[in-house]
């Protein structure tokens, strides 16, 4: 694994702004509390021969409790180049101040080359050939599935839905794109990606802190190098970045949730059939009633990304799915406001209707006896994690506000959309129109048609 710190460069329209590095920003913008002469004042009051000095006199509050101090140091930008799956999907479980990008399993075709050494993952001695054979063999049936269907795109070529006037660039991309989106789901939880995020010096120290609270030797040591590289641009903030009780605690309870389920009920290999739950929460202060009615709430709405009013806004919306394949999980758990919660218990395994392989059963019973034995012979290392494949089924709770649960029905309902998620998200907008049926003909469903 390899962590880079990406310093931002003004550009040429900005040569003649005032420079200031990440905390020396900070500091400045703190003062802001304590006057009111604007921040060229502030600026000249900074001895730049010694710029440090002026953060340290400000950044001694963080240990008073200032933290939103660190929330000034605006966008720092870190790579994670050969991470896993898995800890990518924690990563943005626990950043849920920050932006970020992660390899895409529908435009790059992945490879066994990408499997991490498995004692590095924590893996049993005695059972690192047997994690690699089931890995490797899972990789080979990702391989003949794709190809085949592949082949039918080409032979059928109206199964991929191109629009009537794309050229052949876009059909081939779009063949592409079929098939590896149903092919994904043999692929393993610990093939290693790469992972961009943007946040905040002080989210950052907190996403650290949490990652290095957690049982997997995978997370320790991404925290060790994201520490690292935070040093060289907020080395104030790090000391804020080690793991403490609170953390670790709630990270072994989580763990110890999902290792007990495995030992007592084992691990599903049949598709769960679909359940989906949405609770809402309307409750109203007495003193602060709504000043609309919904569909005013909508009124000038043209897209997705349109404001929608308050009585939207304040709606508090929890959602859930009993059997989110860990391949889409990926995508709805990038969606970056509310808490997202899933202790990943294995219930089941999806494949879609398209897919079909000789193998997949054997390959699948393997899977679930080398889940069941790294969680019985490993509990505390969370090994049983990086034996998932994409398909493996969980159940995953989001709880957010309603025009937030709006926009993301309509971006994963909409153009370019993942069938499979496509399906997740009308489910639990039909549920949710039963509940605020006003709000129904605002909502753009789409039909997850091709790009």
């Amino acid at each position: 694994m390899k962590v880079t710190a990406l310093a931002i460069t003004p550009p040429p329209g900005a040569a003649e702004c005032p420079r200031v590095t990440p905390e020396l920003l900070a500091s400045c913008l703190a003062r802001y509390s304590r006057s009111n002469k604007g921040i060229e004042s502030i600026l000249a009051g900074i001895d730049w021969s010694d710029p440090d000095k002026s953060v340290d006199q400000v950044f001694r509050f963080l240990d008073y409790g200032h933290a939103s101090i660190g929330g000034l140091t605006g966008g720092i930008a870190m790579a994670i180049d050969r991470c896993s799956f898995f800890l990518a999907l924690k990563l943005f479980e626990m950043a849920q101040l920050c932006d970020g990008q992660e390899s895409s399993t529908r435009y790059i075709e992945m490879a066994p080359a990408s499997l991490p050494n498995p004692v590095e993952i924590g893996i049993p001695g005695h059972l690192a050939s047997e994690w690699r054979s089931v890995m490797e063999d899972a990789f080979a049936i990702y391989g003949e599935v794709y190809r085949e269907l592949d082949r039918q795109a080409r032979d059928t070529p109206a199964i991929v839905r191109a629009p009537a006037n794309a050229n052949e660039k876009v059909v081939a991309r779009l063949r592409k794109n079929y098939a590896l989106d149903r092919a994904r789901y043999f692929i393993p939880f610990a093939t290693e990606t790469n992972v961009g995020l943007v946040m905040t010096a002080r989210v950052w120290a907190q996403t650290i802190r949490q990652l290095d609270a957690q049982p997997f030797s995978e997370a320790v040591e991404c925290a060790g190098k994201l520490r690292a590289e935070l040093q060289k641009l907020a080395p104030r903030l790090t000391r804020h970045s080690f793991k403490d009780s609170a953390c670790t605690r709630q990270a072994q309870a989580e763990l110890a949730f999902c290792t007990e389920s495995i030992c007592r009920d084992g691990v599903g290999t049949e598709n769960v059939a679909d359940q989906v739950f949405v609770g809402l929460d309307r409750a109203l202060p007495p003193f602060l009633p709504d000043l609309q009615h919904i569909p005013d709430a909508f009124a000038g709405k043209e897209n997705r990304y349109s404001l929608c009013g308050s009585a939207v806004r304040r709606m508090f919306v929890r959602f859930a799915w009993n059997n989110i394949a860990l391949a889409e999980l990926r995508d709805l758990n990038r969606h970056r406001t509310g808490y997202r919660f899933s202790p990943l218990v294995p219930v089941g395994f999806y494949l879609p209707k398209e897919v079909s392989h000789p193998r997949q059963g054997e390959l699948l019973e393997r899977q679930r006896a080398l889940v069941g034995k790294l969680a019985r012979e490993a509990p505390e290392s969370g090994a049983h994690c990086y034996a998932y494949l994409l398909g493996t089924q969980v159940a995953f709770e989001h709880s957010t506000h309603a025009d937030k649960f709006i926009y993301e029905v309509e971006l994963r309902t909409g153009l370019g959309a993942h069938f499979r998620y496509a399906e997740h998200l009308a489910a639990a907008c039909r549920e949710f129109v039963k509940l605020v049926p006003e709000a129904a003909p605002f909502i753009q469903i789409g039909t997850a048609e091709p790009e």
